[in-house]
């Protein structure tokens, strides 16, 4: 294989970069390290770990490029030839910033712990920490920081410090092994990069994308061109990510998956082009719809957005002429069902290879519906199936709707709550019930039904702030809110009723509202719910009556563990996990790799599919990307207790075929 392999240092790399002497083939995917990532990297450089290779490639003919992440460049072109950076491209960008002293990477050093973070207002101010682009930038001398250090600590030798500074800037000087390829043409290129990248960090669409850069040179400013335009429309969410997952939609006519990159490759440029105006069609005709129906301002608001893909296509295909009433409420109906049913929380990439190819037959809109098994049936919202959802949940969103629909206006300015207000108007989630006052009461409400769905509003921040820890009984007759109406609060679905403002009748104030937030919901669901849908009993919604609640129990000195409550119909399942293990576990789904879970004494999968995590715990198949997983986990580290406070768990083993539940949901 004609291959090149070649060695530099570091400070030969950066300068390269400066220069345009190495670029980056638009096949790349964007810089995406956060600053902690860069601490990492260059501490590991600092001890002397292994820090990889980098594979570039030398060509004659020019590909498209994209920008390097970086600040400063001389802006000229290359004197010589450059070369293009396939694999290392986080890690090269990522010293260079910090080389830089780029804003987004003030890397510091500890000169007396040797650690290194992110510069913060508290290392700002202790004299121990320096940047590192101190001693690390073109130019820079070891001396004059070796005797301000030393100054600014008086108790330390001067020689540890020297000899720690003389370290860290021997940095400069690391080398890095280089493969370069040579005499490849970019398709082959794409298909190296994509091997390359296969089971690391780069996700399926990020394969996807780089084979489409290959095959079809500038799809990527078109894609970045199309998510500014949705960004400005308060879509932001569209971004290239998405536009990438609804082009590859339309054309392979399914979801990703192992063979979607050859068949890429072969795709024919009129096929490309005609996809490509498809999607850009498809949303300019169902945003509005969104906008103008649902009253969905901003994609924020959307629990997932994978739903949108198969409307994209139906819609940006469809002939022009004008869209009946009911094809509108059918689309919409199908978007609100799948939206609350989580059709894509699982198997993102097959239910897509169901939903995309039914868009192009007859009678779209009923192939949908009858892909979510509602055909003939009627859609309800019962209690029940409000009952334990919290802010994870897509009834929480469909909870918004139905405010929105209802007037519902916040309750100190008084403006109608909107997801686009700003500054002191901006929209919050209000516990009714304030969580201080539900918190140890004798009752002893759980996690769960504290952050109910139920106990939620949606006021200014503003009104939060001034609402603080008061019980409703206070601030639901205080003056500065006007007191509060019977009609201001029936618009929010809250009961007027007296005797439920108190923390002693919680769970009565949960069964009320639901009542009425269940009722709203179904009414919206049968306004578009088209009229030849026959009426027949309510489809039951497969998660109405269950939930899964962790609480971690956490310390600096032992495992912190995390404590699973599980209920499925009407039965309780408990168990408990290491948090160790589990952050191990979606670290190595990051790479792309399957792990396990030990959960209860028995040893349960965490797999990798598609752009999903799966591991079953008790009675569910727990799924969500690993994004969603990592959310979970910092959230439940805000709210950890103390690992004295374990109690005693009794671990039952999972029995029968575990039912599917989204990660968003855990409470």
């Amino acid at each position: 294989m004609p291959v090149e392999k070649l060695e530099n240092d570091i400070q030969t790399l950066v300068g390269k970069i400066s220069r345009g002497e190495i670029m980056l083939p638009e096949i790349q995917r964007g810089y995406v390290w956060k600053p902690t990532q860069v601490a990492k990297l260059i501490e590991s450089l600092y001890r002397g770990y292994p820090s990889g290779s980098l594979l570039l490639w030398r060509t004659d003919d020019m590909p498209e490029t994209r920008p390097i992440a970086i600040s400063g460049g001389n802006g000229a072109p290359p004197a010589v030839p450059p070369l293009f950076l396939l694999d290392g491209q986080q890690r090269l960008t990522s010293l260079h910033r910090v080389i830089s002293d780029h804003p987004e990477a003030q890397i510091v050093f500890n000169v007396e712990t040797q650690a290194f973070q992110n510069q913060s207002a508290a290392t700002a101010k202790d004299p121990r920490w320096m940047k590192v682009a101190d001693v690390l930038r073109p130019g820079a001398k070891q001396f004059p920081v070796i005797v301000r250090m030393s100054g600014a600590l008086p108790e330390m030798d001067p020689d540890l410090i020297g000899e720690r500074i003389s370290r860290l800037a021997l940095i400069r000087d690391r080398r890095f092994h280089m493969e370069v390829l040579t005499e490849f043409p970019y398709e082959e290129i794409a298909q190296i990069f994509v091997r390359v990248n296969s089971g690391r960090p780069l996700k399926t669409s990020d394969l996807a994308l780089a084979t489409l850069s290959a095959r079809w040179p500038g799809i990527v400013d078109r894609l970045e061109t199309e998510a500014r335009y949705w960004a400005k429309h308060d879509f932001g969410d569209l971004d290239a990510t998405f536009l990438t997952r609804a082009l590859t939609g339309t054309v392979l006519g399914r979801g990703l998956s192992t063979w979607s990159h050859s068949r890429l490759i072969a795709a024919t440029d009129e096929q490309l082009e005609r996809g490509w105006a498809t999607v850009q069609r498809g949303l300019r005709h169902l945003v509005p719809l969104l906008k103008e129906n649902l009253k969905i301002s901003s994609s924020g608001l959307l629990p997932s957005h994978m739903v949108l893909l198969p409307l994209i296509v139906l819609l940006g295909e469809r002939a022009d002429e004008s869209l009946d009433a009911e094809t509108t409420k059918g689309l919409l109906y199908w978007f609100l069902v799948a939206t609350i049913r989580n059709r894509y929380s699982t198997s993102t990439d097959t239910r897509l290879s169901q939903d995309i190819p039914v868009t192009r037959e007859s009678e779209p809109v009923r192939r949908l519906l009858t892909n979510l098994g509602i055909v003939g049936t009627q859609v309800e919202v019962t209690p029940q199936a409000l009952a334990g959802r919290t802010v994870g949940s897509p009834y929480f969103f469909l909870s918004y709707l139905v405010a929105k629909e209802a007037g519902a206006t916040d309750w100190w300015h008084g403006t109608q709550i909107s997801a686009l207000a700003e500054g002191g108007q901006k929209l919050e989630y209000h516990h009714i019930h304030p969580q201080a006052t539900l918190k140890n009461h004798p009752a002893k409400y759980t996690k769960t039904e504290i952050n109910d769905l139920a106990n939620l509003a949606f006021i200014s921040a503003k009104a939060n702030r001034k609402i603080s820890d008061r019980s409703p009984r206070e601030y639901f007759v205080d003056a500065k809110f006007s007191l509060l109406t019977e009609a201001e609060l029936a618009a929010h679905f809250v009961p007027y009723d007296e005797a439920l403002r108190d923390a002693g009748t919680y769970r009565e104030f949960l069964v009320a509202r639901r009542r009425r937030l269940a009722g709203a919901m179904t009414e919206l669901l049968d306004r578009f719910r088209p009229a030849w849908m026959d009426e027949a009993p309510a489809a039951a919604d497969p998660l109405a009556g269950c939930s899964l609640e962790f609480v971690l129990y956490q310390s600096t000195w032992d495992e912190s563990r995390v404590v699973a409550v599980a209920q499925q119909d009407g039965s309780t399942w408990t168990g408990s996990f290491g948090l160790n293990e589990l952050v191990s576990a979606l670290d190595a789904a990051d790479g792309g790799l399957d792990s396990d879970l030990v959960i209860s004494g028995e040893t349960c999968p965490l797999r990798v599919e598609g752009d999903s995590v799966n591991v079953t715990i008790g009675p569910f198949t727990v799924s969500g990307t690993l994004g969603e997983w990592r959310q979970m986990v910092e959230r439940e580290k805000d709210d950890a207790l103390p690992l004295s406070q374990l109690p005693q768990v009794v671990e039952i083993p999972r029995q029968g075929e575990p039912a599917l539940f989204p990660v968003t949901s855990i409470e």
